[in-house]
């Protein structure tokens, strides 16, 4: 199996993932369970701006966030929107990259200022 292929499943099933438990938690009453429900929402806008963040990296532009996260999340509503649109991104960039170039390290800074490595 190509990475491609092993990477465009993975990416299918985060993408379907991400959605229902978006959904699951749009759909939750904020009055009840509040702190589990927001540590939820901020755990999952951490999968967005990382997600958005390499992103960047692997386009090679300025990705603009400061940290892995926003110390206010979205509403679960936008936040879902938000994630379609981030995976989409990683399912349509999988396209149009040749194995030779997903082959290829990444080298990347932290928002903490570490130093990494895409591979």
């Amino acid at each position: 199996m190509s990475a491609k292929t092993l990477l465009k499943g993975l990416l299918a099933y985060q993408a379907w993932a991400n959605d229902e438990l978006l959904e699951t938690l749009a759909g939750l009453d904020p009055s009840r369970g509040a702190a589990e429900r927001h540590a939820a929402i901020r755990l999952m806008n951490h999968i967005h701006v990382v997600s958005r963040i390499f992103a960047a990296h692997l386009e090679g532009v300025a990705h603009g966030y400061a940290g892995d996260n926003a110390p206010d999340p979205p509403e679960p509503h936008v936040l879902r929107a938000n994630l379609v649109e981030v995976d989409r991104w990683y399912l349509d960039h999988l396209e149009t990259i040749s194995e030779q170039a997903l082959a290829e390290p990444i080298a990347f800074t932290f928002t903490d200022g570490d130093k990494g490595c895409m591979t």
